[in-house]
């Protein structure tokens, strides 16, 4: 089946393994040596509202990919670097670690 980069594009990633939501496909890496798409690249959030960057952004392998939907992609885990939040976590529990 083919499809274009335009259809893949703001679809929202969630992770079936702990059912976050990942975020959106924003880009895509390729094997310049096969012509083949290798990741699905969703980039970091912004923290705090923009004016402090944005987060590492999150690769997923295309062998991760379990369903692509009409409006989701299921993944089955992916890669971030730096810390990976398991659950979301609240703010105060950073001041008791």
């Amino acid at each position: 089946m083919l499809s274009r980069f335009a259809d893949l594009k703001n679809k929202e990633i969630i992770c079936t393994k702990d059912g976050l939501r990942v975020g959106y496909v924003d880009d895509v890496a390729f094997d310049m040596d096969t012509y083949e798409i290798t990741h699905l690249i969703a980039y970091g959030r912004y923290r705090f509202f923009g004016l402090l960057g944005r987060g590492e952004d999150i690769r997923i392998s295309c062998k991760q990919v379990q369903v692509i939907g009409e409006d989701i992609i299921l993944v089955d885990d992916y890669e971030q670097s730096g810390k990976r939040k398991t659950a979301k976590e609240h703010f105060l529990h950073k001041f008791f670690e």
